[in-house]
């Protein structure tokens, strides 16, 4: 009998796929951009800022499934590299805001660019309506993990 973590075959099968495509594609990020300095979580890490703009690091560690200490060490080795720098957040004394600079946005712009070009290369025939619907399932079920039944569902198996 297989497990299923899901709750339903079609579920499981989603969550799989999408754990799947998840190690895929970072796989891909660091055949793409390097196995150096910048790993696809700092990719990650400064497109997240050019998209959302200033933050702090519990910020960024809230919208990701990882501790702050976590993100703290990405924002650290960045900081380094003068691709981002650290700025005075007006709401809050100790908590400054981390702001992409101009050199981190020049390589972000590099970056995407060279993942674009890998990726328009690749014979897709998914229909943009497709993908939109696929997209919009994973939104909802990635907000079934992050709301308040979530929590209520763990507590309810807790002892």
């Amino acid at each position: 009998m297989t497990a299923r973590f899901g709750g339903t075959p079609a579920m499981d099968a989603v969550i799989g796929e999408t754990v799947a495509l998840f190690h895929r594609l970072r796989d891909a990020s660091q055949q793409v951009h390097g196995q150096g300095e910048l790993s696809s979580g700092r990719w990650g890490l400064l497109r997240d800022l050019d998209r959302l703009g200033p933050q702090t690091v519990p910020q960024m560690a809230r919208s990701r499934p990882v501790s702050r200490q976590y993100i703290q060490t990405l924002v650290d080795g960045v900081v380094k590299q003068g691709l981002v720098e650290l700025v005075e957040n007006p709401a809050h004394k100790r908590s400054p805001l981390v702001e992409l600079t101009a050199k981190g946005q020049a390589l972000l712009k590099d970056m995407n660019r060279r993942a674009t070009e890998v990726f328009q290369r690749l014979p897709t025939t998914i229909p943009e309506e497709d993908l939109r619907r696929t997209a919009t399932a994973l939104r909802t079920i990635r907000q079934l993990f992050e709301g308040k039944k979530w929590e209520q569902a763990l507590k309810a198996i807790k002892p």
